[in-house]
């Protein structure tokens, strides 16, 4: 039997999965205003301390000392709806659960070329509870994945039409997984046909005894930079151009597999076993459009490219069975489209709002429960509310299209008889983001 090795592979597409679970992409949440936007000009518009988390070259534009903190939370729905399985349990209900992250970010301007700042915030985040019996249940039962950077920054205007940006970046990552394992029934009581009906049709081939379960919890913490150009060839307008490079996220601590046995050849019992792999947070690059149209209305464009190919390639170790290999989870790079508007309706309120587009980092066919990541349409809106010249409030609603999701997964353990499939689709899946925060100026 070799469930530990097969619960690594589900291990690291989970983790994978951190990042892209609301849509096969890093979620564009670290900002309220640039959520609202759908990230339209994130790397252009340069309004607050907040540009850290999208080009920390517009802390150029930035006067005095400002801080900015808020905090959001995701929710929607995310329920199976299998057609086929040869697993008792059913569908289960909504898997995503809600999440909630801060956010808070800071900037200083020392003259009129520098200034400095520091952001903390959420990369990705998420808290997806399938049920424990549910028929997908040996793929992926539940899971909380969570990454957050703490960014120190500095900005140089070279004059008023260029300005530079370079940040370095702590990234702190975070799992906790949980999966079924299947045990055959002791002794030669297996037979080769499933003793379950099967959904859908499929092949037969179950003869389990009570279900184990694997457990894996880990942190650590990832290190790389982020830089960003700003070009204003007229005031008004603004192009920016903004980099993160990849960050390794190696993860280090013992599965712990409680009740695994059964069959002929192994008892029920509990065992651990180190599990040791490297995930690769990709680079991104974000070309960004901001401009001024009149005293009222402002357009914003962002095109945005993310690196998941090689993000695709795994390295895993397991040190009990000397498993020293690649997981290889077919990802595709992905890419980003967006627009959006911001409208002065007076002195003191702003409104945002913007649409965005990305495609899928995985075809239909290598889809997994783990991850089911699409593409992705996503509108957002909202606004900021000026109390006082010091005080300003921002409140950013987006939600986010995922549809119909195709999910088909087949697990293939030694002999037929334990085969195990769960294929269906995730019914009008959408996640929602809602956040509130403020501004101080100093």
């Amino acid at each position: 039997m070799h469930k530990q090795p097969r619960f690594a592979l589900s291990l690291l597409a989970l983790i994978c999965s951190a990042q892209v679970q609301a849509g096969g992409l890093l979620l564009y949440g670290p900002s309220l205003d640039n959520a609202a936007l759908s990230n339209a000009g994130v790397a252009a518009r340069a309004q607050g301390p907040d540009t850290i988390s999208g080009n920390i070259a517009g802390l150029t534009y930035v006067k005095g000392t400002q801080v900015n903190a808020g905090a959001a939370v995701l929710f929607g729905e995310i329920k199976p709806d299998l057609d086929q399985t040869n697993q008792t349990g059913g569908n289960g209900d909504n898997a995503l659960h809600p999440i909630a992250g801060p956010m808070a970010y800071i900037s200083h301007q020392l003259d009129e070329q520098w200034t400095v700042g520091f952001g903390s915030y959420g990369d990705f985040g998420d808290a997806i509870n399938y049920d424990n019996d549910w028929a997908g249940r040996y793929m992926i039962q539940n899971a909380k994945l969570l990454g957050a950077s703490l960014v120190p920054s500095v900005a140089y205007k070279l004059n008023d039409e260029w300005s530079f940006g370079l940040g370095l970046r702590a990234m702190y990552g975070m799992v906790q997984l949980q999966l079924g394992v299947a045990n055959d029934r002791p002794g030669f009581t297996c037979m080769a046909s499933s003793p379950f009906p099967i959904i859908g049709g499929g092949t037969p081939g179950n003869c389990p005894g009570p279900d184990g379960q694997a457990k894996y919890q880990d942190e650590t913490w990832g290190y790389g930079g982020n830089a960003g150009v700003i070009y204003s060839p007229q005031e008004g307008t603004r192009i920016g151009l903004a980099y993160t490079s990849q960050v390794d996220l190696d993860f280090d601590d013992n599965i712990k597999l409680k009740g695994v046995g059964g069959g002929q050849l192994i008892d029920v019992g509990d065992r651990e076993t180190k599990l040791k792999a490297t995930v690769k947070v990709p680079q991104t690059a974000t070309l960004s459009l901001f401009q001024q149209l009149d005293e009222q209305w402002a357009f914003l464009a962002s095109a945005n490219w993310q690196d998941w190919s090689e993000f695709s390639t795994i390295d895993l170790k397991v040190d009990q069975f000397g498993v020293d290999t690649n997981a290889d989870l077919h990802w595709d790079d992905t890419y980003h489209g967006s627009v959006g508007l911001q409208y002065q309706a007076t002195a003191d309120w702003l409104w945002n709002v913007g649409v965005g587009y990305d495609t899928s980092a995985v075809d239909d066919n290598d889809r997994i429960w783990g991850l089911p990541v699409t593409d992705t349409t996503r509108l957002g809106i909202g606004t900021v509310v000026a109390l006082d010249e010091a005080t300003s409030l921002h409140v950013s609603y987006m939600f986010t299209w995922l549809g119909d999701v195709d999910v088909s997964e087949h697990r293939h353990e030694p002999g037929d008889v334990n085969y195990k499939v769960a294929s269906g689709k995730l019914n009008n899946a959408y996640v929602q983001y809602l956040g509130a925060g403020a501004t101080m100026k100093f």
